[in-house]
């Protein structure tokens, strides 16, 4: 993983509402650098954006499992991927009680506040992730949450999809 563009001291545009700093939850996270309001655009979630079949091959020739990158999956199928050309949005941590969401317009997602976020108060939003292989001891580990929300999951595994039985 590359290192955040932006330092505890500011961000790269001062006016903006965050900051990226070491997060307490997993590595760095993205703070409230002042009080936001409620259904504000905060941030767009910016990067490469490439087919899913490029994220797959990125992830394997990385070594590093699919889903702990900074890819985002848009509706028509493409990723963005955050970590070629991202910006500081990338480092928004999961949170199983959120105070953000993530919405899709026109090909791209804008990060907007569910309710007032205070100044200082991390920045974070609900990413269930899909895991298609068999979900092992050692997967499960290597997908724990650790947000501290009171309704935390455990995980930062989506549910299973489920399969359908033959009549």
């Amino acid at each position: 993983m590359s290192k955040p563009t932006t330092s505890d001291s500011g961000s790269a545009d001062r006016s903006a509402p965050y900051v990226v700093r070491r997060s307490a939850v997993h590595g760095n996270g993205v703070f409230a650098r002042r009080k936001i309001a409620a259904g504000a655009r905060i941030i767009e979630y910016t990067g490469e954006r490439i087919a899913w079949s490029e994220a797959t091959r990125r992830s394997l020739a990385s070594g590093e499992p699919i889903n702990h990158t900074f890819y985002f999956s848009l509706a028509d199928g493409s990723v963005i991927d955050g970590g070629s050309h991202g910006n500081e949005a990338r480092w928004i941590n999961h949170c199983c009680e959120p105070n953000c969401e993530a919405f899709e317009e026109d090909g791209r997602i804008f990060i907007h506040a569910m309710h007032d976020i205070l100044r200082g108060e991390e920045i974070t939003y609900s990413y269930p992730l899909i895991y298609e292989g068999r979900r092992t001891p050692a997967v499960k580990r290597a997908f724990e949450c650790h947000c501290g929300a009171p309704n935390c999951s455990g995980t930062l595994l989506g549910p299973k999809p489920r399969s359908r039985r033959k009549p």
